[in-house]
């Protein structure tokens, strides 16, 4: 008897932490690693880039009339010889770039 009830704790020990985990994933915002991650991926696309950076707090911002929680940063990409900076805003709940604009 001693047996099945250790199985059975072990077992349903190994479900509640599946389900815990789940819901920890599930309402975890994106950590600005992955946000810089996210946002250089994209940057990419249009070619390469030499640098970039990311404030580590978020930001309330707001754009066209909706206010966003965001991670502020930057990449560093050289076009025709320049280097040309661009910093962007990218949403803490999706990832999502909610702006960019070239700072220099």
């Amino acid at each position: 008897m001693g047996m099945k009830k250790a199985a059975l704790a072990a077992g349903l020990g190994v479900v509640v932490g599946y389900l815990a985990k789940y819901q920890v994933d599930q309402l975890q915002k994106l950590t600005p690693e992955k946000a810089l991650k996210q946002a250089k991926e994209t940057f990419k696309r249009q070619g390469p880039i030499s640098g970039s950076w990311i404030y580590m707090k978020p930001e309330e911002v707001e754009k066209n009339g909706l206010s966003y929680n965001a991670y502020r940063g930057g990449v560093t990409r050289n076009i025709d010889g320049e280097n040309k900076q661009f910093e962007f805003h990218v949403d803490v709940e999706t990832g999502a770039i909610i702006d960019s604009i070239q700072t220099t």
